[in-house]
């Protein structure tokens, strides 16, 4: 049997273990789903570091030559192995030409970063020529709200979560004073409902309905950095457009995570990408300049077309070298293929937590597991989100010490990424075991 197929994770954890005559928490599961997974290969693609290997570690306590369970890919992936060789060919290079190494090359510094627009394009479903790889997000937050924010007296606000990432929040905060408005009446937070911990689709689009003739910029995270929530990108967009707003969306946590279509969802802009440009930009760089006419220094600007006129200046090619070494991992599959595994994978987790470590009333005094993040597979990218019953920081702790890398995010939430790319569905079992030691270290610390 296919268990990459178009079942719910629990189905096919359901049918693998009928099959193989186990439990579904048995090892055995695991081994199965891993034996089945057409991209397994793309683990040997990332270089894995060994449990030694991380500082944190305390090998007293775990076998440190055994590879870390790496579960902290929305925060910082782990390095391609072709990220070293690309960047040692560019120092040669600038060792042995100098100068010349802007205009020749596989890589001249000088559009370096246009040969790979197309490889970042396929990721988040838009046109190579939508799509300009520069600066960093907050820079690329301000660029982008400086041209799409014009607030007049009736229409001025912004639209964005609650808890939306910091770069978003500051931004919106200051672009609203920079254009004279006061962000206490100009910036629209969306809470979830009392006693949910996640926004609800049809309370997005009733306040865009009913607010949208005062919001200006519609402004949402493509994947809530903090729950792990998947917003309805193509929803929101067509409902914030009916209302005459900008539509937008900071796509850190959900670019190479979710299966994109910028384009076909008709998204005005977004991070890394601009659609249907049609104002100028209000800040302009050289870069932005067209390439044919760039270099006669005239000073008469040659606007280039679309998202490619917001260009202020040339990428730094020891950051575009790594960057051409991932994207290239992801042209070796499609984001279906990813997001189908990445289901699957997610789920998997979801099951075992939900069978150790949730609620039990019988057992008032066992630590339990929460998951915030929405249970829909639809729903959510691969990560989960879990609060705990005992101190987090403990456990935390507790799971470093033994070899994990996550994140733990305030005030209470463990960010567990199990990224398709490379991670597997025995990291998912080991991790699992890992945290039942944790869990069990860190109540002892407690007594």
């Amino acid at each position: 049997m296919d268990p990459f197929d178009a079942m719910s994770p629990r189905k096919v954890l359901e049918r693998v273990s009928t099959l193989l005559g186990c439990s579904q928490t048995s090892n055995e599961v695991a081994t199965y789903l891993d034996n089945h997974d057409e991209l397994k290969h793309l683990r040997e693609q990332f270089l894995l570091p060994k449990v030694a290997e991380l500082p944190p570690s305390d090998l007293t306590l775990v076998d440190g030559t055994k590879e870390c369970i790496y579960f902290v890919g929305n925060s910082l992936g782990l390095q391609p192995k072709m990220a070293k060789k690309y960047i040692d060919e560019e120092l040669d290079k600038w060792a042995k030409t100098g100068v010349h190494g802007h205009v020749q090359g596989s890589r001249p510094w000088a559009w370096a970063e246009n040969n790979i627009e197309g490889l970042m394009a396929n990721v988040v479903g838009a046109k190579p020529e939508e799509v300009a790889l520069m600066n960093g997000l907050t820079v690329n937050l301000h660029i982008l709200l400086l041209s799409f924010y014009k607030p007049t007296a009736k229409r001025h606000k912004i639209l964005l979560e609650d808890k939306a990432f910091p770069s978003d929040h500051y931004a919106v905060e200051s672009q609203i004073q920079l254009k004279g408005y006061d962000p206490k009446r100009s910036m629209l937070l969306m809470k979830p409902r009392p006693g949910e911990e996640v926004l609800r689709t049809e309370d997005i689009l009733d306040t865009i309905e009913k607010e949208g003739d005062s919001i200006a910029v519609v402004l949402f995270s493509g994947v809530q950095y903090y729950t792990g929530q998947l917003f309805d990108m193509a929803a929101i967009t067509k409902a914030g457009q009916k209302k005459g707003c900008y539509v937008g969306f900071d796509c850190a946590h959900a670019v190479g995570n979710a299966e994109l279509k910028l384009h076909d969802w008709g998204v005005d802009f977004a991070c890394w990408c601009s659609y249907k440009v049609s104002i100028w930009g209000l800040l302009t760089g050289w870069w932005g300049h067209n390439l044919k006419t760039r270099f006669r220094m005239d000073n008469e600007m040659d606007l280039l077309p679309g998202i490619s006129g917001f260009r202020l200046s040339n990428q730094p090619i020891l950051l575009v070298c790594p960057l051409q070494a991932s994207l290239e991992v992801f042209a070796m599959t499609s984001m279906a293929a990813l997001r189908n595994k990445s289901r699957l994978l997610t789920g998997y987790l979801e099951c075992l937590i939900q069978h150790y470590y949730n609620k039990d009333e019988s057992q008032p005094h066992k630590p339990y597991v929460h998951i915030i993040t929405p249970s829909h597979p639809e729903e959510r990218g691969c990560q989960l989100s879990l609060s705990f019953s005992v101190p987090i920081a403990a456990i935390f702790q507790e799971l470093e010490k033994r070899g994990v890398a996550c994140d733990m995010r305030e005030p209470n939430v463990l960010r567990i990424a199990p990224v398709p790319l490379y991670n597997s569905f025995s990291d998912v079992h080991r991790f699992i075991t890992v945290l039942g030691s944790a869990l069990a270290a860190s109540k002892e610390l407690q007594q």
